[in-house]
């Protein structure tokens, strides 16, 4: 029995459940082909507009220098920004139609519980100005990071998107944000506030412990065992995973233990700061993800090339590198 209705087996259990296991590898392979199609489609797009940019880039510097008329120029970069939307466009409908086809196959998935932070909201008021920098730089073997320096200004409550291509200075900015680098030049403001920076690597995680005894790792308030436990089984850690290393976790366990760890820890920190997170995750721990974040009401910075999964947790501002 499923929300489509009552679909009937013949047989003992035995076949009922043989069959069941069969349709549901035939559709996670479905799922994994697509999600592959999906990526796939995202980086032929990144690959495609870096390639028309340096294109874009490479002829206006040959203008320039030939001497090439003003008007003659606007008229090469209207041009030129067309092209690059023409191709914007081609890329989108193609990338949201693999979307679609994802979300139906999803939505044909057996249920999953959802799962919650579960602790207590960032206690900042929104609309506190937690960072604020004034025309800053950073400078990589005598060379400014940033052609301009930035000046921008992040407060509480907000949902931003950090983009850019890779060298850009992303991880740089984040750090200066952290307050674990500072800046060369320009001015730097911070107010005092709890961070968790979760990246790519989920490095907050001791591949040396195992399940448990991370979990224990966040246990600010001396939650009993049993406690521990069931907040574990409720990011689908049962007893088996409990003595299980953290380091032979993939990528979807190791962020489910993450969040459960950040539920353990009872109080939201302000601010969280995820790189790339749907790195490597299929898309039922993405769906995951994106029901826990949402249930979060701190800051959220977010470095992602995942327009979809920006989407779906309420991105209401970019900072573009």
């Amino acid at each position: 029995m499923s929300k489509d209705g009552i679909k009937v087996y013949g047989g003992n259990y035995e076949f009922y459940d043989q069959q069941k296991q069969i349709e549901n590898n035939a559709l996670n392979q479905d799922l994994q082909s697509k999600e592959k199609a999906l990526r796939k489609a995202k980086e032929k797009e990144r690959e495609t507009l870096e390639r028309q940019r340096k294109l874009d880039s490479r002829g206006k510097g040959k203008q320039e220098k030939s001497g090439v008329s003003r008007i003659m120029m606007n008229t090469l970069r209207n041009k030129a920004e067309n092209s690059t939307s023409k191709i914007k466009g081609l890329h989108a409908e193609k990338i949201g139609g693999i979307s679609q086809e994802l979300q139906d196959l999803r939505s044909t998935l057996p249920g999953i519980d959802k799962m919650k932070f579960g602790f207590n909201n960032s206690e900042l008021y929104h609309g506190k100005i937690l960072f604020t920098a004034t025309n800053i730089n950073f400078t990589y073997n005598t060379k400014p990071l940033w052609k301009h320096p930035l000046s921008l200004q992040i407060t509480s409550g907000e949902r931003i998107a950090l983009k850019g291509v890779n060298g850009s200075g992303k991880t740089t900015l984040i750090n200066l944000f952290l307050g674990t680098l500072e800046a060369q030049s320009g001015k730097v403001y911070r107010a005092e506030s709890t961070s968790v920076y979760i990246d790519q690597d989920y490095s907050l995680l001791d591949d040396k412990l195992n399940v448990y005894d991370q979990a224990q790792q966040f246990n600010a308030t001396a939650l009993l065992e049993h406690e521990i436990k069931i907040r574990l089984n409720r990011f689908l850690f049962g007893q088996d995973d409990w003595d299980k290393s953290c380091s032979v976790l993939s990528g979807g366990e190791k962020m489910r233990l993450m969040l459960c760890c950040l539920t353990i820890g009872n109080q939201a920190p302000d601010i969280i700061i995820l790189d790339e997170p749907t790195n490597n995750l299929d898309i039922q721990n993405i769906e995951i993800l994106t029901a826990a974040i949402n249930e979060y009401n701190g800051t959220l910075i977010v470095v992602s090339h995942d327009e979809l999964f920006l989407e779906q947790i309420n991105i209401i501002k970019t900072i573009e590198l």
